[in-house]
């Protein structure tokens, strides 16, 4: 018979405990990127983008991080 340890988590436990703290870690990563950046862009843009980062949990930070963060604002 296996033994099995109730202290000890199941596999899948872990991976998905990793990817939740890789996509948290993301979502941080991103709002701070963001919030640094926040002076230099117009409010509604900022707020979208804090949006897409909360709301879709990994597309929305690794957008901003590529693509968001590198965008020039366009001084009238």
């Amino acid at each position: 018979m296996d033994a099995v340890n109730p202290l000890m988590p199941a596999p899948y436990d872990l991976v998905w405990s990793t990817a939740a703290l890789v996509a948290f870690s993301l979502a941080v990563w991103a709002i701070v990127s963001l919030s640094r950046r926040a002076r230099h862009l117009p409010p509604t843009v900022v707020l979208t983008w804090a949006l897409v980062i909360v709301v879709v949990p990994v597309l929305g930070p690794v957008s901003w991080l590529a693509a968001g963060r590198r965008a020039e604002v366009s001084r009238s």
